[in-house]
C-alpha cells in the first residue's frame, strides 16, 4: 500500500463514526494476516460486576499471531455511557487486563487491539480518541509506516511502539517547542517594529519569552476545558445556546 492510500484508509476509518466492517478492513491491512474467528460476544452476566455499569458488550472478531508466536486478539467494546469513552480510561485498561488474564477461557493472552465505542458510535477510541469529531493526525503519524509495508507482518513490539504514549508525548512537546519559538520570534519582530508595544512591554516588565509561554499555556488550558465539555455548550451546538 502506498502512503496516499494508507492515509486515506486511516481517514476513512478514524474520522468517521465507528463502522465494524471498516474497522475490520483496516485491521486486516495493518496486520497483513489475520485469523477470522466466529464472533464471540461477552454480555450480561459474563461481564464482571465491576464493569457492568460501563460495558455493554465485548466482541472478539479475530486474532493474530506474529512470527514470534505472540497472540493478539481483535476486540470491539461497546460502552454504555458517553462519558465512559474519554473519562474512564483506567476502567478500560482494567477491563482489558481482566480479559487478557484469562477471563472465562482461562487462557492468558499477550495483547489486544481494541476499539472502544460510545453508545451513539460517533466517537470511539483506538488507543487514540477518534471518530467524527476528531482528526486523525496522531493515527496517521503512528500507523502509516506499518500500513505501507505490505510484505511485513508486524511484531507485537512494533505495534506497541506505534501506540507508545511516550512517543506520542515526545512528538507533542517537540511540536509545542517549535510553535513556542515561532510565537516568540514573531513577538520579537512586533516589539522591535512597534514603539508603543515596546514601551508597554518595558513599562509592565514583560518579555517575549514569558508572553509566549503565557499565551500558549492559556490556549492549551482552553482546549482542555473544551474537551471536557465544560464551556456550557452541547457538542456541535451553536454558541449562545
Amino acid at each position: 500500500m502506498d502512503k496516499h492510500s494508507a492515509i486515506k484508509l486511516i481517514k476513512d476509518t478514524f474520522q468517521n463514526p465507528f463502522d465494524k466492517g471498516r474497522y475490520f478492513y483496516f485491521i486486516k491491512n495493518l496486520l497483513n494476516h489475520i485469523e477470522e474467528t466466529p464472533s464471540t460476544i461477552y454480555r450480561g452476566n459474563i461481564i464482571p460486576d465491576a464493569y457492568e455499569k460501563y460495558i455493554h458488550t465485548l466482541d472478539r472478531i479475530g486474532k493474530y499471531q506474529d512470527s514470534k508466536e505472540k497472540e493478539i486478539d481483535i476486540l470491539i467494546v461497546h460502552l454504555k455511557k458517553e462519558t465512559s469513552l474519554e473519562r474512564a480510561r483506567t476502567m478500560q485498561r482494567n477491563f482489558i487486563a481482566w480479559y487478557l488474564n484469562g477471563s472465562r477461557g482461562g487462557k492468558l493472552k499477550e495483547a489486544a487491539l481494541v476499539a472502544f465505542v460510545s453508545p451513539d458510535q460517533e466517537d470511539w477510541r483506538f488507543s487514540f480518541l477518534v471518530g467524527g469529531n476528531e482528526n486523525s493526525h496522531t493515527a496517521q503519524t503512528r500507523l502509516v509506516p506499518l500500513l505501507i509495508n505490505d510484505e511485513h507482518n508486524p511484531l507485537l513490539n512494533e505495534l506497541e511502539g506505534a501506540f507508545s504514549v511516550e512517543k506520542v508525548t515526545k512528538e507533542f512537546f517537540e511540536k509545542y517547542r517549535d510553535l513556542f519559538l515561532r510565537v516568540k520570534d514573531s513577538l520579537d519582530e512586533v516589539v522591535k517594529a512597534n514603539k508603543k508595544i515596546r514601551e508597554d512591554f518595558t513599562l509592565k516588565n514583560v518579555n517575549t519569552v514569558d508572553f509566549a509561554k503565557k499565551l500558549l499555556g492559556q490556549i492549551v488550558f482552553l482546549y482542555f476545558l473544551q474537551k471536557k465539555g465544560w464551556f456550557g455548550v452541547e457538542r456541535d451546538a451553536a454558541w449562545g445556546t
